[in-house]
């Protein structure tokens, strides 16, 4: 039955380029009047582990600490666009399916599945009706998806594993509820927003947040940013009230050394007497552009605050909702802040070698270190763990993307007094995603 789904679900994404290739002959049944796409975006993937972190040991007497499980999901989405005079509707409905089965360690659920609608909304573009610029205004209400820079705080709006299935997956991002207005005049950008996160029913908290971005291109290399965000939350007493400031750029500011790249971020989180924290990060990067393979080096510096005992405010940071950007980010490690580090209490040095041999290839490596920021009760070391990782992206054709982790952290001695473990915990995954 399992090796069905699997099958059924890549004859699925196949069967779709016969499709493609048929669709202007076949007709809709659509108003003609819109301009429809059509997408299908698919995925599977088989993870493996062996002596991993858990603290909840398996009960045979081997203690065996090994996980093999495996996912997969299906998004089918339609979307259209009208003219209205001199702006111009849109609107977008899809729906996601997804599974996860074998046996799946405690952290990411046991063997579930869920198929539900993902975007449903509607929005308007003013075109030139403002004579400020073509679409200067987008106006955006339903069940949408919404993120703030490279995702550090806010992106993710969809939660995943548990009942529904899919925790690395991750193939719901929409809101339950967003409204967004976007203004965009040559090079600025302000947003206003409300959103209301579509949680896990056994993990849901009625998170909301409302707030303000703005953003600032410098040329075609420079990008700053800054937004404001207050989170509503009906049963977590410390994020509901809580106010979220962010600051960010992102540039490489030497036209002589177009290859030299900055990513800086900051942010600060204010719930009166509940919360105080800070985080941020830093990266440089220089990419050698002339050379063989195109090698990018890369060294980043983060930091998320943790709780002082001495404090009576909590100084933890709460890691918020963040995204997928790039590998590394902002999941720290495909071990550590996949499954058992959070972006809280934590400082990690990046170090990242990344290469392309070809057009369709590209990997690298990652080497991590994690310390705490601050020591828990019992803990009397800062250093948790160092960690590699070895990636692979290989671009099949124009809709396939095949992914290859392979990685390795060594418990130093904060996991070792937390976990009781002195084994290396490795791991491997293999990710083929679909995209029409």
């Amino acid at each position: 039955m399992r090796l069905g789904s699997s099958l059924g679900l890549i004859l699925l994404a196949l069967s779709s380029q016969a499709l493609a290739q048929a669709r202007e002959q076949r007709p809709t049944g659509l108003p003609k009047k819109v301009q429809w796409t059509f997408n299908l975006d698919a995925g599977f993937s088989a993870f493996g582990f062996n002596n991993s972190l858990y603290t909840d040991v398996k009960p045979d007497p081997s203690g065996d600490l090994s996980d093999n499980w495996f996912e997969s999901y299906a998004k089918p989405a339609i979307s259209g666009t009208v003219r209205a005079g001199k702006g111009s509707f849109f609107g977008k409905v899809s729906v996601v399916g997804e599974r996860t089965y074998a046996a799946p360690p405690p952290l990411v659920g046991s063997e579930a599945s869920s198929f539900m609608i993902e975007d449903l909304y509607v929005g308007w573009r003013s075109g030139t009706a403002l004579g400020a610029g073509e679409d200067a205004l987008e106006l955006t209400v339903g069940r949408a998806q919404y993120r703030i820079g490279h995702g550090l705080l806010l992106w993710d709006g969809g939660g995943e594993g548990g009942s529904r299935g899919g925790f690395w997956s991750n193939a719901r991002k929409a809101w339950a509820f967003a409204g967004i207005a976007r203004f965009h005049a040559k090079s600025n950008t302000l947003e206003g927003f409300y959103l209301d996160r579509n949680e896990v029913p056994e993990s849901e908290q009625g998170t909301r947040v409302a707030g303000a971005n703005y953003e600032r291109t410098l040329g075609s290399s420079t990008t700053l940013g800054a937004s404001y965000m207050q989170f509503m939350s009906d049963s977590n007493p410390a994020r509901d009230g809580m106010n979220v400031y962010n600051l960010r750029a992102y540039t490489a500011p030497l036209r002589k050394l177009p290859g030299l790249s900055f990513d800086v971020e900051f942010a600060r989180e204010d719930n009166g007497d509940l919360r105080a924290s800070t985080a941020y990060n830093v990266q440089a990067a220089y990419e050698l552009s002339k050379m063989s393979w195109t090698p990018k080096l890369s060294y980043r510096y983060a930091f998320f605050e943790g709780d002082d005992p001495g404090s009576a405010k909590d100084e933890s940071f709460d890691m918020l909702l963040p995204g997928f950007y790039d590998w590394g980010t902002w999941w720290q490690g495909e071990i550590g802040g996949e499954y058992f580090l959070a972006n809280s209490n934590l400082v990690s040095h990046q170090v990242r070698v990344h290469v392309k041999p070809s057009a369709s290839v590209s990997g690298g490596i990652f080497g991590y270190a994690f310390q705490l920021d601050q020591l828990p009760t019992g803990i009397t070391s800062k250093d948790v763990a160092t960690e590699i990782d070895a990636y692979a992206d290989w671009s099949v054709n124009s809709n396939f993307i095949v992914s290859f982790i392979a990685a390795l952290a060594h418990p130093q001695a904060a996991a070792t007094q937390a976990y009781g473990r002195t084994s290396d915990f490795t791991y491997g995954m293999i990710y083929v995603a679909y995209a029409y």
